[in-house]
């Protein structure tokens, strides 16, 4: 089906239902106002003709009576009167006889009015009495005539009409289907690679707007073509150095190779400077804790020594009484004997004694302190090698906790939930030192008082660690450059923005991850999650 075909029926489709609906709106327009006169006419007709015939039929003057009926069908359109008593006696009767003869059936529209006569009728009466009644047929041949005629006329101007609009439609079918033609030639001849032909339409509607950008269209599509043309050329004389170009470019990727190795080298020796260099930075900030920490069982075996070197002058002296009891003859050996006793009991040696040992043993206890505490530094900032090992992490939270309790504030409330785990494989020192930075910045964010928290759990084939604090929170707008390197929400010189950027890398390498939830003004939950053991051997096999 052509363009042209589908123009002339969809617009002769459309013309005739619009026709058709102004046909019949118009008819029935004409139907109702004739039927509405008529109605109007033959009320008032009978009325009048009943309030004339009153007198007449009280006073039973039938010659009045046909003179008035006889009168009455002057009138045009009138094809039967009569006038009955009561009783439906006939007084008076003028008009077409077969109308007359017919029975009576009064007709309320113009579609009752079959046979082409409008019966109506009205009765006569006085004081509320009924005394007769009259009856009158009304003609509708001319009102039927002119409804016949106002349809054929419609329907005349309605064919005429369909006619010029096909006809219309014809000839705009034809005038498009022709400018189409010539664009779809000139398509084609684009299909075919040919790119010089341009349209030529003299006209200034929407064809011509087609035509102007299929024509410019044609001219991008040439100079493609040419710029390709000229493209493929240089590219065919490229191609002769071709294996030059790539011999000189794959030496310069191989010297850039190197250079890179040689950067990532230095990056990774950076990267373990710093990693060394915030390691470090914690144990600055745990020293004055830590100096504490062996400051007291120093200062108690320093002053048990002292006790201790009071103690050992005692035995001096009575290693010399007994020294003095050896060198003296027999008969001076009780008396000797009696001083060693009465020194003694002065000296309260048995006491010295029991408070020796007792003295003795709690410079063992802190001498073995400040060895524990001095290897706990030594093995925190000592740099890690690649080798990992089973690590039970409740070990680290409590060596952790140890490490850090005088570099914490005395209003903060310390408190652990420690489940039953299994092993994890790591770094010790790097786990510690994760521990450590992130129980030192809830430390920092909680000041003079509140709470902090170690829980661990596993969940699954991994070991959480949950380190909560009710300290000032964390604006979520940031919480996403935390991990940053040097971001630091600390105040100038205070932090180097590199500790939880290395304690990310280090649970990383781990296999782990660490997540932050907080609110302002409610506190912050670090969550640090390491794969177990035999989880993270299967992981890193696969």
């Amino acid at each position: 089906m052509t363009l042209r075909f589908k123009t002339v029926i969809g617009v002769a489709l459309i013309e005739a239902f619009l026709l058709a609906l102004l046909i019949v709106t118009v008819v029935k327009y004409q139907h109702d106002t004739a039927e509405e006169a008529l109605q109007k006419r033959a009320t008032t007709t009978t009325k009048l003709f009943a309030s004339m015939t009153k007198d007449p039929v009280l006073s039973l003057d039938l010659a009045t009576l046909e003179a008035f009926s006889h009168e009455l069908l002057d009138n045009p359109d009138l094809v039967y009167v009569r006038v009955l008593d009561a009783n439906g006696q006939v007084y008076s009767a003028d008009g077409d006889a077969a109308a007359l003869s017919r029975p009576f059936k009064e007709d309320l529209t113009l579609d009752e009015a079959t046979d082409d006569i409008f019966d109506t009728a009205a009765n006569i009466v006085e004081a509320g009495i009924v005394y007769g009644r009259v009856e009158i047929g009304f003609s509708t041949g001319s009102i039927s005539e002119v409804i016949s005629d106002t349809r054929s006329m419609s329907i005349s101007i309605a064919a005429i009409e369909m006619l010029l609009v096909a006809l219309f439609s014809f000839l705009l079918g034809t005038y498009l289907t022709k400018q189409l033609k010539v664009l779809r030639r000139s398509a084609k001849k684009i299909s075919e690679g040919d790119y010089t032909g341009q349209i030529s339409i003299n006209t200034r509607d929407e064809v011509a707007d087609v035509a102007n950008a299929f024509n410019r269209m044609s001219s991008a599509l040439l100079e493609s073509q040419l710029a390709r043309d000229k493209f493929e050329q240089e590219l065919v004389e490229l191609n002769h150095t071709l294996e030059q170009r790539v011999e000189r470019r794959t030496e310069k990727i191989n010297k850039q190779i190197v250079e890179l190795q040689h950067a990532n080298t230095r990056i990774e020796e950076t990267q373990a400077q710093l990693v060394q260099s915030e390691k470090l930075a914690s144990v600055g900030q745990l020293a004055a804790g830590v100096a504490h920490e062996i400051n007291n069982p120093i200062g108690f075996v320093r002053s048990n020594l002292g006790s201790l070197s009071d103690y050992l002058k005692l035995y001096q002296q009575l290693i010399e009484h007994y020294q003095t009891l050896e060198q003296q003859p027999a008969e001076k050996h009780a008396a000797t004997l009696n001083e060693i006793k009465s020194f003694e009991e002065a000296e309260d040696l048995e006491f010295v004694h029991e408070d020796s040992l007792a003295l003795l043993k709690d410079c063992i206890d802190g001498t073995t302190r400040v060895r524990d505490i001095v290897q706990g530094l030594r093995d925190f900032s000592s740099v890690s090698g690649e080798g990992k090992e089973p690590c039970k992490i409740n070990e680290c939270v409590q060596a952790t906790l140890q490490m850090v309790s005088n570099g914490v504030p005395a209003g903060c409330e310390i408190s652990t939930d420690l489940s039953e785990l299994a092993e994890v494989s790591g770094n010790r020192a790097e786990l510690n030192q994760v521990l450590v930075n992130l129980v030192m910045n809830a430390a920092h964010a909680i000041g003079e008082k509140g709470k902090l928290k170690v829980q661990t759990l596993q969940v699954g084939d991994y070991i959480e660690i949950a380190i909560s604090d009710t300290g000032t929170g964390i604006d979520s707008a940031i919480l996403d450059k935390l991990f940053d390197p040097f971001f630091t929400t600390k105040p100038v010189g205070q932090g180097t923005g590199l500790g939880l950027a290395i304690s990310y890398g280090i649970i990383r390498d781990h296999g782990g991850d660490i997540s932050i939830e907080s609110e302002l003004g409610v506190g912050t939950t670090v969550t640090v999650s390491l794969p177990i053991a035999d989880r993270q051997t299967t992981s890193k096999a696969a």
